[in-house]
């Protein structure tokens, strides 16, 4: 902490804004303890903040509930009605049903973690040292990528979980691998073959997807701070929220977007490996 606040004089010289030469950086600002053990950086806060948000709101919606809702109660339902009809509509009844917290609460997440990114001070208020290198108090959550990547982590592992609790282990494996179609004689062997080596590329591409889901997300809310930070530097010291407004209610959609980009994303997935066509409907 104490290696935190070195410079407060250096905080109210610059009144906490970083100029144009403090850009955030791809890595966060470690605020307590070392990047070689436990440490708290400035996007865990703004996460730690959503988390705390979300929760609150949670509590103030279900704090005295009514059997026929009305005022905060009402418009919390229908955000939660309108999230579960919307992966619904993708992932089926049997499946939303189990698996709806989690691409719930991810999208909540996600979107608050977005728009606490567009409130000012956060990638802006930081503690210069005697080298003029600004720590950033705050960051936005998603513009790390250690959170992207957690994130998507956890959706793989609950993938495979999802995928085999649902397929088996032979299901599993014959929804990548099996030839899908009726065929007999030679054509049967060939198409084993040919199937095989699709699977391989599926086996491939069920690997990379965490990985291009972090990617996406980091890279569209890192860059988007970035370029805000830029035209905040046109607008001079006193000025320069001006030239980045209008492109901060851009934000507030892209926000949303990646939200939605991501859970829907995931949700795809996890209904590729889950379909078992006419019988999805008889079950």
């Amino acid at each position: 902490m104490g290696k935190l606040f070195t410079s407060i004089s250096l905080l109210l010289a610059t009144s906490g804004l970083a100029s144009a030469a403090h850009q955030l950086t791809p890595e966060s600002n470690v605020l307590v303890g070392s990047r070689e053990g436990l440490a708290i950086t400035n996007s865990m806060i703004m996460v730690w903040i959503a988390t705390i948000l979300i929760v609150l709101f949670c509590q103030a919606a279900t704090k005295k509930m009514k059997m026929i809702p009305a005022g905060f109660q009402n418009f919390a339902e229908w955000i939660i009605e309108s999230l579960y009809d919307f992966f619904g509509g993708i992932l089926g009844d049997h499946l939303v049903k189990r698996t709806f917290w989690f691409f719930g609460g991810t999208f909540l997440l996600i979107l608050i973690t977005n728009w606490l990114g567009l409130v000012p001070g956060v990638g802006t208020l930081g503690i210069a040292d005697s080298h003029g290198h600004v720590t950033f108090l705050l960051r936005g959550g998603n513009a790390d990528l250690n959170m992207t990547a957690a994130m998507s982590v956890i959706f793989a592992i609950l993938w495979f979980y999802w995928a085999f609790s649902e397929n088996g282990s032979k299901g599993f494996f014959a929804h990548i691998f099996a030839p899908k179609g009726d065929f007999s004689g030679a054509m049967r062997i060939g198409m084993i073959g040919i199937f095989f080596l699709v699977g391989i590329l599926e086996i491939v591409s069920i690997f990379i997807r965490p990985v291009a889901l972090s990617f996406r997300l980091y890279g569209n809310v890192f860059g988007g701070e970035q370029t805000l930070e830029s035209l905040m530097a046109l607008g001079g010291k006193y000025f320069a929220f001006a030239p980045a407004l209008p492109f901060m209610f851009i934000e507030l959609l892209v926000g949303l977007v990646q939200a939605l980009v991501f859970t829907l994303l995931s949700a795809v997935f996890l209904k590729l490996i889950c379909d078992h066509g006419d019988h999805d409907e008889e079950h």
